[in-house]
Order: C-alpha cells, then structure tokens, then sequence
C-alpha cells in the first residue's frame, strides 16, 4: 500500500474526509479520477494560504481536510492561516508537507522546510509527526488522520530499511534498541543513515540505543529522560536547524525534569543545506552512516562536553 492507496480507503470508509492540495498532487495524483471522490478533491492552485482558509471552514462544518504542500510553503507561507485559522479554533486539519528536511535535495534555500518542525510545534494544539520512511509513515497516519486535533506530518517516501512497530500511539516514540552507552534519537529520513551508523559502531565495540522519535508533539518524555538517565551521550540526529527541533524538545524535557546528560548535536548548524543530489547532500552536510558514526566517537572521546 502507499500514500494515495491508504488515503483512499481512508476516505471511502468516512465521508468526512476532504483531500485538498494547493497544485502539489504527488501523493494524490489518480484521487481526481475516482468517481466516488472526485465531489471530495479541492485543488485550490498555488494557493497555500486559501486552501487553510478552506480547509478551516470545511473543518467547522464537521469535515476532516487532510491538505497538501510543499512543506516550506505549506508551513511558512501560510503559517497565519494555520495559526489563526486551525490552531485557535483548534480543529482538526491534517497537514501533509511533501519534500521536507534534506528531501528537497536539489532544491535552493527557498524550497528547504528545515525550520518547520519549530514553527509547527509552537502552535499550541497542533500535533507534530516525522515518520523514519514510508512504512513508518503508513503505519502513523490512521491515528493522525483520526485525532480530533490538527496536526502536521513531514511526507516521507524513504524505502524502509528496518520493520518498524506496527502499534503506533501518539505521543509515543518507537524503541528500536534500548539505551545504552551511546543512544541515538533521530525522526525522518535520517533513521536509516542512524540504524547504519549504529551498526557501525556496534562493529567498533560500542553498545548503542535507538530511538526513532516519530512523535515529536506530543513527545515521549519518558524515553528522553531513560535515554539521559542511562546512557553516557545522548546523541541528536535531525534534518533540521539545530534550534527549535528536537535538541530544543530533549532541552526542554531535560530541564523540565531539572536533569541534565551529555548530548551531541548532529544538525543543520545555523545554514542551510548545499542543494545537490541527496547521496550529494548526506556527504557533503555530514550525515552519512560513516560521518555520522565518527562525529559520535569523537563526542565520547571528548571530556569536555556541555551538559544541558
């Protein structure tokens, strides 16, 4: 099954659903030709601002609008409408950006989401999701599409390298290996660049947890806080800009709960990415399985790292 299949079964089975898209039909391209949804399929054009406002008043009539964009229009250019709209009404419009993080590969800094995870999550009521590849992403989206709040989810069409959990609950990350001596936390595409880095090292002699954090709003606080209790370096893994992700979230658990632990940073550093052929991209931005591996060991070997 993929994307445009589950969406359909979806919304056969419930006529609330409403598919809209704002001219980007990539995970939706055959929807149009369906008969029995084609009254149930809005493209408002290059428009990302009034398929929200649609999508708004669709959602006060007791529709579910799952809505489609490229992810930086989707989250920037519409960002108030999101905000005022959705989020202070609180109603649940599903969001679904397509290219986000380092998937928009060989495009420029204009096409590059890799701040939407802290804008997302600043709004309050709105869930925010990162699946690690396409299954993960299929197995996430009934309950996201089911919840009665407005979320956003990062479109992922990675192929999977690992069988993830089948038992998806919001609010709760997926526990690929407990944590241990070094414990990775990652969400999206780079999942698969981590579980490979991890098995590197694991051929080296280090014992390393994984944690795919799926879920990043709500977040599991529990597995963060098991993660810093038990494991000697906490190292962060994301396609996003360092401040407002998920070393913000484990920060803000961290302190939360008046711990602290040894975390590394392996982000976008306050730049964005060279735009290139995504293998390009890894290389060049450091996060293939091997630089990701190394930065690692360089961060144990380290004596003087910052505690937060």
């Amino acid at each position: 099954m993929n994307y445009e299949q589950l969406i359909t079964e979806l919304a056969l089975a419930d006529e609330r659903f409403i598919i809209m898209t704002a001219e980007n039909r990539a995970l939706i391209r055959n929807i149009p030709n369906n008969p029995a949804l084609a009254n149930r399929f809005v493209d408002t054009g290059i428009t990302e601002q009034t398929m929200i406002g649609m999508a708004a008043g669709l959602a006060l009539r007791g529709r579910i609008p799952v809505v489609h964009a490229l992810a930086a229009f989707l989250t920037m250019r519409a960002f108030e409408f999101i905000r005022t709209d959705v989020g202070i009404a609180n109603l649940p419009v599903k969001l679904t950006g397509f290219i986000p993080g380092l998937l928009s590969d060989g495009n420029g800094p204009t096409h590059q989401a890799i701040e939407d995870i802290s804008i997302m999550r600043g709004i309050p009521g709105m869930q925010v999701f990162a699946p690690a590849d396409e299954e993960d992403m299929l197995l996430m989206l009934p309950a996201i599409w089911k919840s009665n709040y407005p979320a956003y989810t990062r479109a992922n069409l990675i192929k999977p390298l690992y069988q993830h959990d089948k038992n998806f609950v919001i609010g709760k990350a997926e526990v690929v290996a407990e944590p241990s001596t070094v414990t990775f936390l990652v969400y999206g595409m780079l999942f698969n660049q981590v579980l490979q880095a991890k098995e590197i090292l694991e051929a080296h002699g280090h014992s390393v947890g994984l944690v795919n954090m799926r879920s990043l709003k709500p977040v599991d606080e529990q597995i963060i806080i098991d993660a810093a209790e038990q494991s000697e370096l906490v190292v962060i893994v994301e396609d996003h800009f360092k401040i407002g992700g998920l070393y913000s979230i484990v920060a803000e658990v961290l302190l939360k709960h008046q711990l602290t632990a040894n975390v590394h940073s392996i982000s976008l550093q306050h730049k964005w990415f060279k735009a290139a052929r995504l293998s390009e991209v890894l290389e060049h931005e450091d996060f293939t399985p091997k630089k990701i591996a190394a930065q690692t060991i360089l961060a144990l070997e380290s004596t003087s790292k910052v505690k937060i």
